[in-house]
């Protein structure tokens, strides 16, 4: 295993944009990427090269499974595309078909590193990779609620006039429309948000729109790209330079907060070896049942899922 090479599962706009993401920040030497398309991957791969001349070394080519074999880490972005009013669970069938495939391929090329799942339903996907994978789970990550989290900051920064990385604020449990925003654990520079703010914020409006953003994107130009590419490229950090980061990620749950067996974010300590520790954060009684109506939901969407 090389963990100065990582390998990128699906080339369309999410991978291409995360391998791009992952060049400008210089954190693997070898970016390899695959996908069924491979006349499209192999421009894609010449498209990164042509920028990676005027930014750090690196190489960065189109490859197959044996080359992410050896990979760090492999992210999965390869999934069914949401259309028009398409909720992220109504392709789940699609995605499980598209995910169980590529990482039953990457186990039979001989993967041992850890796998980040990008495809949506995230949460159900990431299930679906540590079933097939057969990995621990603390090295199957979903990049979960870490996304809907910054969307939570920059929300509320615009109705505080603050800078959005003075808020830690966090969006749990699904990544998706049951996902529940914990208020009660929002600080402005140590401050409650009730203590903060010179006005009551609209909490159901800040909910809805961190909650529909992600529609409010794919109805203007067709799919997400950018912000999710952040994401995975945030969580590959956290990862390959042990930095032992607290982020809101998807990952199995055994028994908090009464859930057991399903993947869903809560706050999680990431290192090298992936997921050390899943963190139980203080939450009110409407928070923690919000928690598990959303575990509810995913557990009914996934039944059936391998």
């Amino acid at each position: 295993m090389d963990p100065h090479r990582i390998a990128v599962i699906g080339a369309g706009h999410v991978g291409a944009t995360a391998a791009y993401a992952l060049m400008l920040r210089a954190l693997f030497r070898e970016i390899v990427l695959i996908d069924r398309d491979e006349e499209r991957t192999r421009a894609e791969a010449a498209d990164l090269e042509d920028a990676n001349a005027l930014a750090r070394p690196a190489r960065i080519w189109a490859g197959d499974y044996a080359d992410a074999a050896r990979a760090g880490i492999a992210v999965i972005t390869a999934g069914a595309a949401t259309h028009g009013d398409e909720t992220r669970l109504s392709v789940t069938g699609r995605s499980a078909a598209i995910v169980g495939s590529c990482v039953d391929a990457l186990m039979a090329a001989g993967f041992g590193g850890i796998i980040v799942v990008a495809s949506n339903p995230v949460d159900l996907m990431a299930h679906v990779a540590l079933r097939r994978s057969g990995l621990p789970s603390a090295r199957v990550i979903g990049t979960g609620t870490l996304l809907d989290s910054s969307r939570l900051r920059q929300a509320l920064a615009a109705r505080l006039a603050v800078a959005p990385g003075a808020i830690h604020a966090q969006v749990l449990g699904e990544h998706g429309d049951s996902e529940m925003v914990a208020f009660s654990g929002v600080r402005i520079g140590g401050m409650r948000l009730e203590d903060y703010a010179q006005a009551a914020i609209d909490r159901e409006a800040v909910t809805r729109d961190v909650r529909e953003a992600a529609y409010r994107i794919v109805s203007g130009k067709g799919y997400t790209s950018f912000g999710v590419a952040t994401a995975i490229v945030r969580i590959c950090e956290a990862l390959v330079r042990d930095e032992h980061a607290v982020l809101p990620v998807s990952t199995l749950l055994t028994g908090e907060f009464g859930i057991e067996g399903i993947y869903l974010s809560l706050p999680c300590v990431l290192r090298a070896g992936g997921i050390e520790r899943v963190l139980v954060p203080e939450l009110d009684a409407g928070e923690v049942a919000g928690l598990r109506a959303s575990a509810e939901v995913l557990r009914e969407a996934g039944r059936g899922l391998g």
